[in-house]
């Protein structure tokens, strides 16, 4: 299909989305064809804005771990971010970059991973079922629970979202919960789900020691005031994030690279989603 005709595609779908009182859908999934009931839920939420490698790693990781057909990853796009405008790229091509992401992305597990018996690299039938879905739900835990409410899974399932530390830090502060401004809300979301946090060492979060504290505070019950919970400690899990020397990878250099230096894209972006930028010019400022 060309860009174009998913372009179009993507926008009705959107189109009736939004005009719908569902919270969650799923708009479309790679592939196509269908796949044993999920057990486990993997879901990276974010803004696409361009999908990058480093949102390939934190998806592929968490896969890697455990790949097997009855795992399953949900692409998660908000159509109202509580955080950040629906610029420079629309909604429609940021779609269009998450469906192609989520081709890049099974082509690497297919190229990476290798059977613990043989060596020989796992059959694309044991990969997993990628979905690219929409939510009207601009908070984390809204989220979760609209997709849990969808009845698009099978329940009861956990969900393991795949989140950054800066996204950690923002779910645990209570200005996001009012009225009350504590962090009860959160409990529900601990009592089903987990997330798995790639900690981002630098000098805005701190040492990996440091992001290491900040949940050991929390299982030591320092948060408890806050309406924080000890065990909640337990459903985060921490893995190493990028490593030292490696150059930082984020969606506003991807912007920013191809406007200036597209050849920087190459680190930047998976192929499928670098071609796409450049051959269709999503931030373009002509667009």
């Amino acid at each position: 299909m060309s860009f174009h005709a998913l372009r179009a595609q993507y926008a009705s779908l959107l189109k009736q989305f939004i005009a719908s009182t569902k919270e969650f859908e799923v708009l479309t999934s790679i592939p196509t064809d269908p796949s044993p009931p999920a057990e486990t839920l993997y879901v990276l939420d974010s803004s696409f804005n361009p999908p990058t490698l480093a949102h390939l790693r934190i998806a592929s990781s968490a896969l890697q771990e455990r790949l097997q057909p009855t795992s399953r990853l949900l692409l998660l796009l908000a159509t109202q971010n509580a955080d950040k405008p629906s610029k420079p790229a629309s909604f429609e091509d940021r779609l269009i970059m998450m469906e192609l992401f989520a081709h890049d992305l099974r082509s690497h597990l297919a190229t990476t991973a290798t059977s613990t018996s043989s060596g020989h690299a796992h059959p694309t039938t044991h990969l997993p079922s990628i979905d690219i879905g929409v939510t009207k739900k601009p908070y984390f835990v809204d989220k979760a629970a609209a997709i849990e409410a969808a009845g698009t899974y099978p329940t009861p399932l956990e969900q393991v979202h795949l989140t950054g530390y800066d996204t950690l830090i923002r779910i645990l502060n209570p200005k996001y919960y009012p009225p009350e401004y504590n962090l009860q809300p959160l409990n529900v979301l601990f009592s089903r789900h987990r997330l798995r946090v790639r900690m981002r060492p630098d000098d805005e979060w701190g040492s990996p020691e440091d992001q290491q504290e900040f949940v050991a505070a929390l299982a030591r019950g320092d948060r408890e005031n806050e309406g924080g919970r000890r065990e909640w400690a337990e459903r985060i899990h921490l893995v190493p994030g990028k490593t030292p020397g490696e150059p930082p990878v984020s969606s506003t250099k991807a912007r920013e690279a191809v406007q200036a230096t597209s050849q920087d894209l190459d680190w930047l972006v998976p192929d499928r989603v670098r071609d796409f930028m450049r051959s269709e010019q999503p931030y373009s400022r002509d667009r």
